[in-house]
């Protein structure tokens, strides 16, 4: 069977899949609280996600991330997990979260065929984190070291670095992952929806000569590390910790996208940046047949472009807060 592939040449290898919309958090550059929330009857339900999910995977889909929102809120989760762990072809399992749920569903998830974790945490400050995030720190520290002793790897945390906000607490979340054995990825904001475009006019730091600061300062060299996502990585000389960037703003990285998203109700995106979706929703719940969708999905690949640049003075085009697509 054909593998995915966009009209750019690019393989289509990676795809998003939101579980919810719903989060217990509100992150200053996630959820601005404009967008209403889906109704839960809205939501794809296990059989259809596991479904769509073969599909995507008979076509050459070989990772899988779970993205909401945050998905530890959708219930079954771990079930879920397992359902799609054990879709021929797909190679790749990996959950997006705050962790602040984590620490009593690590173990289920983990048996599930979870592997790879991407972890929230902009601050080690209380004060700081519950201001960014609106969780407690202690949950999501207490969801770390679960999701360690399990033994989750890699564990990626990522932290927006944000001007007047969490800036100054880079090289202490340098040293909180080096002695964790955790990898830390340093994001630039960006202006997509409501929220990301305030807090980018607002905090926007480029990472560009921050990243060249930390080399010297860590001793950090250039180096390959596998992973689905836009990322660069560097290495610390003689150790195994890795500092990850991912710069939308300042070094963009769209030219090389080999990813799709699916939101919770079935809304497939080509592109974060746009608009443009394609309702597989209503196909999964109305007894299409495995051609009529895969024609769908075929037709949303159409459309996958390479969208002009974004810029701290993007106009705010997308309304859709972050929560809503899966990030």
């Amino acid at each position: 069977m054909t593998k995915l592939q966009d009209p750019f040449g690019r393989p289509i290898e990676y795809l998003r899949l939101s579980v919810i919309d719903r989060c217990n958090g509100r992150c200053l550059y996630c959820h601005s609280g404009q967008n209403e929330p889906l109704l839960r009857r809205d939501w794809l339900d296990f059989d259809a996600l596991e479904r769509v999910v073969g599909l995507f995977a008979r076509r050459g889909i070989r990772r899988v991330r779970l993205t909401g929102g945050e998905p530890l809120l959708r219930k079954g989760l771990a079930e879920l997990a397992a359902r799609i762990h054990a879709l021929p072809g797909i190679e790749e399992l990996a959950l997006s979260t705050n962790a602040a749920l984590l620490a009593p569903q690590a173990e289920a998830l983990y048996c599930a065929g979870i592997r790879r974790l991407n972890i929230s945490l902009d601050s080690l400050q209380p004060d700081t984190f519950t201001r960014v995030s609106g969780l407690k720190l202690d949950a999501v520290l207490d969801g770390l070291n679960a999701a360690k002793a399990v033994g989750f790897s890699p564990i990626k945390i990522n932290m927006v670095v944000m001007q007047a906000i969490n800036a100054e607490e880079i090289e202490a979340m340098v040293a909180f992952c080096q002695a964790q054995g955790f990898t830390l990825r340093l994001i630039e904001t960006m202006p997509i929806g409501t929220a990301g475009q305030h807090i980018t006019h607002a905090h926007y730091l480029s990472l560009h000569d921050l990243e060249q600061r930390l080399q010297h300062r860590f001793g950090l060299e250039p180096v390959s590390l596998q992973g689905g996502g836009p990322a660069r990585y560097l290495r610390q000389r003689g150790s195994d910790f890795y500092l990850g960037f991912i710069t939308p703003l300042s070094r963009h990285f769209c030219a090389t996208c080999n990813r799709l998203r699916l939101t919770a109700d079935g809304r497939l995106f080509p592109c974060l940046a746009q608009d443009k979706a394609v309702a597989l929703g209503p196909l999964l719940r109305g007894g299409y047949s495995d051609a009529h969708i895969e024609t769908a999905i075929a037709h949303a690949l159409a459309h996958k472009s390479i969208p002009p640049p974004l810029s701290v003075n993007t106009p705010n085009m997308l309304k859709r807060d972050m929560n809503l697509t899966g990030g």
